[in-house]
């Protein structure tokens, strides 16, 4: 398994796991990961399937409990009951899901307006307004998902994820399913607006491309190979 460590120490980690571990049954998926990433610092999730990806950032958000070892996300312990960790990831976390999840009865301000509340926030009209204009989708803000093209869905999730001010943000193969031209193109924006409202990324993918825009990549590789 691969372990990066921090970065300098006057800078506050946003995540650091420590000797995590998973299995499913008799097999692991885990084992003695440990990683820390500081505010700002954009890291690649790498590797094949079945080397623990999505239950890595199924951990992370909480969607999975922590069994052995820790998770903290800006000095807040990733634990406790479902509602605990829900509370948390709504704080701290935002998420583009690969199938981006963005409510089909809400238009694109509605969906941006929802994420704002369920993070706690107070309400921002005018947060939204900037957020939609700067992924450049301030004409489609009374759209609703199904009339968005895929690009434009993708950039309403990106959207989405950022109205909350994550401390992370975690996108799960965002541009897998897109040619050069859009990938690049969701690549840079991920990476700008992240880097513009203060949220450290993390982005799991099999899309090497993306090595050009973030260098930092934590490579996990299965088990079952490494005991090999």
């Amino acid at each position: 398994m691969a372990d990066a460590a921090g970065t300098p120490e006057a800078a506050a980690p946003v995540l650091v796991i420590a000797g995590l571990r998973h299995d499913y049954g008799s097999a692991a998926v885990l084992r003695d990961f440990s990683f820390s990433a500081a505010c700002g610092q954009h890291s690649l999730l790498l590797g094949p399937s079945g080397s623990g990806k999505t239950t890595l950032i199924n951990l992370i958000a909480g969607l999975l409990a922590v069994r052995h070892g820790s998770i903290r996300i800006a000095g807040e312990l990733m634990a406790g009951t479902p509602a605990a960790r829900d509370d948390l990831r709504r704080r701290r976390i935002g998420i583009i899901f690969q199938t981006l999840r963005l409510v089909e009865a809400l238009s694109v301000t509605a969906n941006l307006r929802l994420a704002q509340k369920l993070a706690g926030r107070a309400p921002d009209e005018a947060e939204i307004a900037r957020l939609l204009d700067e992924v450049g989708l301030a004409h489609r803000a009374g759209a609703r998902p199904r009339a968005l093209s895929q690009g434009e869905a993708q950039r309403a999730a990106v959207a989405r994820a950022l109205v909350g001010r994550p401390d992370l943000l975690i996108a799960d193969e965002p541009t897998s399913a897109l040619d050069d031209a859009n990938a690049e193109r969701i690549a840079r924006l991920l990476v700008g607006t992240a880097d513009a409202h203060g949220s450290t990324l993390l982005i799991a993918t099999h899309d090497a491309r993306l090595k050009a825009h973030i260098p930092h990549a934590l490579v996990l590789t299965p088990i079952a190979a490494e005991a090999a």
